[in-house]
């Protein structure tokens, strides 16, 4: 490059140092020089500069081919992100179909254990009733015997001695106390009846009242909004929760 500028620098000196025409102002140069300094400096050049002006020559196809070369890539870019997109919503679709059968299978599930539960506590329930109701009578029985036999041994006493006052008067009182004892007997054996029968009663309420709850709190968990995963804990009860919570049957 440095050899260009003198070359330069040689042909101003000419030009100005050349003899002027008259009446113009145009000069004699000296051809022979000028064209000597012209071949250095195209020969000085670098080659750069003949690719550069290849470039100049050629800007207008090489801007088209990187502009469709831009837009070609923007395309398949935009091509592969509708179908990552698309990917995506059929892999958000297929997980919310498999919750959405997971929840109602478990709800089903669910609803299948409650009947269970139900069935099997109204079975108990007519066992324990059937029970107490088989007790009840067989108090009431012995106790309408006891009153019986002690009203006939009263009878049997009071015959006996008939003939005598102060006899007939004491059988007479004692026979009224073996009756009154013999209904307080009765009367106490009924009401224990009673309480057994509604303790009973009050033990199977509490096993239905947890089942309706554990329905309950399941149904508010599928109602609520869909999340990333799923808490399931309370519907994980197995056959044997609810055998350990029933209540126990005494005979």
């Amino acid at each position: 490059m440095y050899r260009v500028f003198e070359s330069l620098d040689e042909l101003v000196t000419i030009v100005e140092d050349a003899r002027g025409v008259p009446m113009t102002s145009g000069c004699v140069v000296p051809r022979g020089d000028v064209l000597e300094l012209l071949d250095e400096v195209r020969d000085a050049l670098p080659n750069e500069l003949d690719d550069a002006q290849d470039v100049l020559d050629h800007r207008d196809q090489i801007v088209n081919e990187a502009t469709q070369g831009a837009q070609q890539s923007v395309e398949t870019a935009r091509a592969e992100a509708e179908q990552t997109l698309a990917e995506a919503r059929a892999e958000a679709d297929r997980l919310v179909t498999e919750a959405r059968m997971r929840a109602e299978r478990m709800l089903a599930e669910a609803h299948s254990e409650s009947d269970m539960v139900v069935k099997a506590g109204n079975h108990e329930y007519e066992e324990y009733v059937a029970r107490a109701r088989s007790e009840a009578d067989r108090m009431i029985q012995a106790g309408r015997a006891a009153y019986e036999q002690a009203v006939s041994e009263g009878q049997a006493e009071q015959a006996r001695l008939v003939s005598q006052t102060e006899v007939v008067h004491a059988a007479h009182v004692e026979s009224t106390q073996i009756v009154d004892r013999a209904n307080t007997e009765a009367e106490r054996l009924r009401s224990e009846c009673d309480a057994y029968v509604d303790a009973k009663l009050a033990d199977f309420e509490e096993l239905l009242n947890r089942t309706l709850r554990t329905v309950g709190k399941g149904r508010q968990q599928l109602r609520a909004p869909s999340r990333t995963s799923f808490d399931y804990g309370d519907w994980d009860r197995g056959p044997s929760d609810w055998e350990q919570n029933a209540p126990t049957v005494s005979n």
